[in-house]
């Protein structure tokens, strides 16, 4: 039987790329690589215009506090750096590089010359920070990071396949093509923490995928496949862990605090790869898909690539675009730019036309019909909690915890009144944060008197 948890809800997977073979891009002629593709602070450029650099090649560097260092993706020279707009708006410095067409690899890329046995959990730490790897699952925490902190607390880790978002087949095809370094990535893993065994989750509309790595793993007792029902969020921490382990993980809590630790399938790919080939990582697999794009496909990316030449590389637009979507439909970030770039976090490259848009003509509006409340993964009152939003009551939805909210998307999308409950909440939250802050700023400042 499915392993799920309570809530949720069941959307129109879109699944229209799961039997597209990953393709690998051709180099762009320039790449645009910003120095923050992960949670922390922004790394400082190693190089200058004029410099050039070889694939691979560190051009960020973090000395000090939580971060990862920034790779180049191509060789070239470095044509500028400048200041450009994230995903999300903030503001991020970023290296230009003009391609030579020379593909030359770093000579600082080299295999790790000891076995996984007679390696220390030190040394598997320095590769994976080394690398410049981040949850390449859309939270880009840095899993060197990850790992450091959760040294000592986790029985259980585990590799999520779940990929419950609509349109995204990446790690689908990821399974399929390459299990091997999903599953070998996992045994780095279990060294790291010196566990005996890890626990693969699929969701049950993969079922090749799961013959496929139950074939691989050949009966070990090393690795556990576990079928998840397929249900949206089941890919997020908390609803993976409940389906597992039963263990609820309490809001401001980490998934070390009920001991486990989950990584993304490809960042356990990349775990492989850092410590067999020294490959950093300087490229992902993105799902290209919408109604505008002629060819969708799952393309093997270098970072710092344009939407715009991912696309091209996908047949272009057949559709004036309405909406250009990073990541997928639920929990992805809209883009006002084509020209954005692929980074560690980049899952998916969605372009929708007008057609695709679920229009509303009237004013949104509650009808307290209780949806919301039912699909809740985290069992919370999304109804009331957009309600406190709008009137302004944020104590009031602080005491409904809206602090717990995953921000998932069921609510709204299951909204027949097409209240965006889902931006109430999040910019409720913004303003807590932003209270907090200042509260605690105030705070110094009067100790500091």
């Amino acid at each position: 039987m499915a392993l799920t948890f309570h809530g949720g809800i069941h959307i129109n997977e879109h699944k229209t790329t799961r039997h597209c073979m990953v393709e690998k891009m051709p180099s762009p002629k320039t790449v645009s690589i910003p120095m923050s593709q992960h949670i922390g602070a922004q790394a400082e450029p190693t190089v200058k215009v004029g410099d050039i650099v070889d694939r691979g090649q560190v051009i960020g560097r973090i000395d000090k506090g939580l971060g990862s260092p920034v790779h180049a993706s191509i060789s070239g020279k470095i044509k500028e750096i400048i200041e450009k707009n994230s995903a999300n708006g903030q503001k991020i410095q970023t290296i230009v590089i003009e391609n030579d067409g020379e593909n030359r690899l770093s000579p600082d890329i080299k295999p790790w010359n000891k076995k996984l046995s007679d390696t220390t959990t030190e040394e598997i730490i320095e590769i994976i920070r080394a690398a410049g790897i981040s949850g390449m699952g859309g939270a880009t925490f840095p899993t060197y990071a990850k790992l450091q902190s959760a040294l000592g607390k986790v029985e259980h880790i585990i590799i999520n396949c779940a990929e419950c978002e609509p349109y995204i087949t990446a790690n689908h095809r990821l399974l399929l093509e390459n299990p091997d370094a999903v599953i070998n990535g996992l045994k780095i893993l279990l060294k790291a923490f010196s566990l005996r065994q890890g626990i693969i989750a699929v969701e049950d509309n993969k079922l090749d995928a799961i013959n496929k790595l139950e074939s691989r793993l050949d009966g070990s007792n090393m690795i556990k496949v576990e079928v998840l029902k397929t249900k949206y969020p089941q890919g997020d921490e908390r609803q993976l862990i409940y389906a597992l382990t039963g263990r609820e993980l309490p809001a401001g809590k980490l998934p070390a605090d009920v001991g486990c630790c989950v990584f993304n399938a490809e960042t356990c790919a990349a775990i492989f790869s850092a410590f067999v080939n020294g490959m950093p990582l300087i490229e992902r697999i993105v799902t290209v898909d919408g109604d505008c794009v002629k060819t969708p496909k799952n393309v093997l990316v270098p970072l710092g690539t344009s939407y715009l030449d991912v696309i091209e590389f996908c047949g272009g637009l057949t559709k004036e675009p309405k909406k250009i979507i990073s990541g997928g439909p639920m929990m992805g970030i809209a883009q006002w730019d084509i020209n954005g770039v692929v980074t560690k976090g980049t899952s998916a490259i969605l372009v929708f036309s007008d057609e695709v848009e679920n229009k509303y003509e009237q004013e949104p509006t509650c009808i307290r019909c209780g949806r919301c409340v039912r699909g809740c993964p985290m069992r919370l009152m999304p109804s009331y909690l957009a309600m406190f939003s709008q009137q302004g009551k944020l104590d009031m939805a602080e005491q409904f915890d809206i602090m717990s909210c995953v921000e998932c998307g069921s609510c709204s999308y299951s909204c027949p009144g097409h209240v965006p409950i889902v931006q109430y909440i999040r910019a409720a939250k913004g303003q807590i944060n932003d209270r907090k802050r200042a509260a605690a700023a105030a705070l110094a400042q009067s100790q500091n008197k």
